[in-house]
């Protein structure tokens, strides 16, 4: 039995992409804390 490691080539462009929308994510999530510590509504407008 022989053990084969295959490297996977990650494309930067895809590492980029991710990384981006894991900051659009945590901006959002920082904007939602804020839209309900100022409102206490989790959607202002709704209600």
């Amino acid at each position: 039995m022989t053990n084969s490691v295959t490297s996977r080539n990650i494309d930067p462009e895809k590492a980029t992409a991710e990384r981006l929308n894991g900051y659009a994510a945590i901006l959002g999530c920082i904007a939602l804390i804020g839209a309900y510590t100022s409102t206490g509504q989790i959607i202002p407008g709704f209600v």
